[in-house]
C-alpha cells in the first residue's frame, strides 16, 4: 500500500493512448504543431475567457517558478502560506527564476490564508526602499493540508491583494480535486474570483509529465514565452505535452477522475474514522488525509508495508494536538479513474482492515 505521493502510479490509459496515437508522422516542432496550437481555444471554452494565453509545461515546479517570474520583480517579495509547496518543496525554483526575489510564509489552519491575516501583514509592511516590496500572493488549492479554498475566500484574498497593488496566483496541482469538490466552474474558482495566473496541474491527476500555465492577463503574458524557452521548457516535440492535455480534458476525464479520487479518500476517512485511537487532523475536502495515528498502529502499518509520510503540525485547528504516544502522519490518496472497479476497492479494502 503506497500513499506516499500522487505521482507514484502510472499515467492513465487515455493519455497514453492519446500519445502513441500521435506519435506516428511528421508534425512541426517547438509547440508549432496543431496539438499545441489548439489547446489555446481549448483552455479559453473551458475557463470562459477569450483572452487566456496557455503555456504548456512539463512541471508543476516550472509552472510555479515561471508563473511567478512574471508577477515578482528581483528585489519584490511574494507571499504564500508558511507551508506552500512553492516554498517548502520546490528547492528555490521560485525564487531563482525571479532573480533572488523573496518568498515570505504567512500562518493559517489547514494551509490557508485567512483575509485578516493578509491584510494585517500588508498594511503593516513599512514603505521604504530598505523593505521589498509585496508583488504577489500564491494560494494552493487544495492546501498542503488537503483543504479547499471556497470561491468567496479567493476572492476575498484576491481583494484584498489587488487593493495592495499585488497580483494572484493559483497553484492548481490538485486543481481539478479542488474544482470537484466545490462543484463550481473552472472560471469561477480562477479569474472571477480575481486570480491573475494559474498553473494547471495534470501530473497528480493522471498525466504522465504534463501541466500549463493559464495567464489570464495580456500583460502578465508578454514575456512568459521567452522566460520558458529560456528555462528549456518549450519541448521540441511538443505534441506530446498537447496530446496529454488534450486526452486529459476530454469527455471530462480530468475531471472523473478527481471525482474518483475525492470518493475514495473520503471512503477511506469513514473507515479510518472506525478505528479507536484514530482521528482525522483536518476535514477530507479533496484526495489528501492527514490521520493522527496512535504510535503502536503506526508501526503496525509500516511493517505491513504502508509507504506514507510524516507530517507538520504547524497549522492543526485551533486546540487540536498531537499528544504523547500519538504520530501524524498524511496519506495521499492515489485513486485514478484508471483504478476504478475491483482494483480500487481492493486497495481501499485493505487500508480499511489495517
Amino acid at each position: 500500500m503506497n500513499f506516499a505521493s500522487d505521482n507514484v502510479v502510472g499515467a492513465s490509459a487515455p493519455i497514453l493512448e492519446a500519445i502513441v496515437r500521435h506519435n506516428g508522422g511528421a508534425m512541426p516542432a517547438y509547440g508549432a504543431d496543431p496539438l499545441t496550437l489548439g489547446l489555446t481555444p481549448r483552455f479559453r471554452a473551458l475557463f470562459q475567457h477569450e483572452d487566456l494565453a496557455v503555456f504548456p509545461v512539463a512541471t508543476g515546479t516550472a509552472a510555479n517558478a515561471l508563473a511567478l517570474a512574471v508577477m515578482v520583480p528581483p528585489f519584490g517579495l511574494c507571499l504564500c502560506h508558511e507551508e506552500a509547496h512553492v516554498m517548502e518543496d520546490e528547492c528555490g525554483a521560485p525564487e531563482f527564476y525571479t532573480h533572488g526575489a523573496k518568498l515570505h510564509g504567512l500562518p493559517g489552519t489547514g494551509g490557508k490564508i485567512a483575509p485578516d491575516t493578509l491584510d494585517g501583514f500588508l498594511s503593516g509592511l513599512t514603505r521604504h526602499v530598505k523593505q521589498m516590496p509585496p508583488r504577489a500572493l500564491t494560494l494552493s488549492q487544495l492546501t498542503e493540508s488537503g483543504q479547499v479554498y471556497t470561491v468567496e475566500e479567493i476572492a476575498a484574498l484576491c481583494r484584498i491583494a489587488h487593493g495592495h497593488g499585488l497580483t494572484v496566483h493559483m497553484d492548481g496541482a490538485r486543481f481539478a480535486n479542488a474544482l470537484s469538490a466545490l462543484g463550481c466552474s473552472p472560471a469561477e474558482m480562477t479569474w472571477r474570483a480575481g486570480i491573475d495566473i494559474l498553473s494547471f496541474g495534470a501530473s497528480k491527476n493522471g498525466a504522465l509529465a504534463a501541466e500549463a500555465i493559464l495567464v489570464f492577463r495580456q500583460d502578465l503574458a508578454d514575456t512568459l514565452e521567452y522566460r520558458r524557452k529560456r528555462a528549456g521548457h518549450i519541448l521540441s516535440k511538443g505534441r506530446f505535452l498537447a496530446a496529454q492535455l488534450e486526452a486529459y480534458l476530454a469527455d471530462d476525464h480530468w475531471l472523473a477522475n478527481a471525482a474518483h479520487a475525492n470518493r475514495m479518500a473520503a471512503r477511506l476517512a469513514e473507515g479510518l474514522g472506525r478505528i479507536p485511537g484514530v482521528r482525522l487532523a483536518w476535514p477530507v475536502q479533496g484526495n489528501e488525509l492527514f490521520p493522527i495515528l496512535p504510535d503502536g498502529l503506526d508501526e503496525a502499518l509500516r511493517r505491513g508495508g504502508a509507504l506514507y509520510y510524516d507530517w507538520t503540525s504547524r497549522s492543526l485547528p485551533a486546540g487540536e494536538a498531537v499528544r504523547a504516544g500519538e504520530g501524524e502522519e498524511v496519506l495521499d490518496l492515489l485513486r485514478r479513474g484508471r483504478e476504478g472497479g475491483d482494483q480500487a476497492d481492493h486497495r481501499l479494502a485493505r487500508a480499511h482492515r489495517l
